[in-house]
């Protein structure tokens, strides 16, 4: 399976919309909507910085390796 995105998982979590979340960190929320679907093949890691302050949380929170 590869590299899963739990960030609908963490959103849930805090209450935060996407669309806020998108604002928070400073990227649109149709690039927000391709990475939360894992639909993503990268991720830079200031994105990865960004949302892990707005959402108070580790990437190991986020990502995860499935096999």
């Amino acid at each position: 399976m590869g590299i899963v995105v739990n960030l609908d998982v963490i959103m849930a979590k805090r209450k935060i919309s996407a669309g806020d979340l998108a604002e928070k960190i400073g990227i649109t929320p149709a690039n927000l909507s391709i990475l939360k679907n894992n639909k993503a093949k990268a991720i830079r890691f200031s994105t990865l910085e960004e949302i892990c302050r707005a959402l108070e949380c580790q990437p190991g929170d986020i990502l995860e390796f499935k096999e």
